[in-house]
């Protein structure tokens, strides 16, 4: 479980396909507090540690990981977002993160407002219905709140974000290009409401 705080910026180092992804990620994390087997979401994605050192860790993203998120994370000098997971009594500055990836959006705009960047994603159609103004959203880990959002003629979604200087300097949000991919979750209790609504459908 995380809060879409992000504590560190991570970079892959290497990559090698073995049958999974071993990617090898370097941090600024005390390495000597964090265990073999624990998780740590990278830009979104609840990872698990399977090897560190000094300045690093290691993990092996599956095949269908890889397939389900956002191009570009998976290879060697990528950029990561990254947060160990939430103890008891930890401040919960987000909002409640699982690090399991519903789906993949896109920057369609990207415009400074003032000293902010107004920023458009597009998502896709089976998570349009669960993305809702003033509502939470984890955009590759990081709580944001989306300001609007309009419904698309194809079912997709457009939603706006306000992305603050601190914001951009201490996540991987400094790069904003059109058509850049990011992960998306949306928040829990959407996630239980659209399982009620499958479940209505059949």
């Amino acid at each position: 479980m995380f809060t879409g705080i992000i504590t560190d910026i991570g970079t892959a180092t290497s990559v090698e396909q073995r049958g999974d992804l071993r990617m090898v990620i370097s941090c600024t994390y005390d390495m000597d507090s964090v265990a073999i087997g624990a998780s740590i979401a990278c830009s979104g994605v609840c990872l698990t540690v399977v090897d560190k050192g000094e300045g690093w860790f290691a993990i092996d993203a599956s095949a269908e990981t890889v397939s389900r998120t956002a191009s570009g994370l998976w290879q060697s000098g990528a950029r990561l977002n990254l947060e160990r997971a939430l103890k008891v009594g930890d401040e919960l500055g987000g909002h409640i993160v699982t690090g399991h990836v519903d789906g993949v959006g896109h920057i369609v705009a990207s415009d400074p407002v003032g000293d902010s960047w107004k920023v458009v994603v597009s998502a896709p159609a089976a998570l349009a219905p669960y993305i809702a103004a003033k509502g939470s959203i984890t955009v590759d880990g990081i709580s944001l709140t989306v300001n609007e959002i309009t419904d698309q003629s194809d079912q997709t979604a457009q939603f706006t974000l306000n992305i603050i200087p601190h914001t951009a300097e201490m996540t991987t949000l400094d790069s904003l290009f059109v058509g850049r991919e990011v992960n998306l979750e949306i928040d829990v209790l959407a996630r239980y409401l659209k399982r009620m609504e499958d479940l209505r459908a059949r």
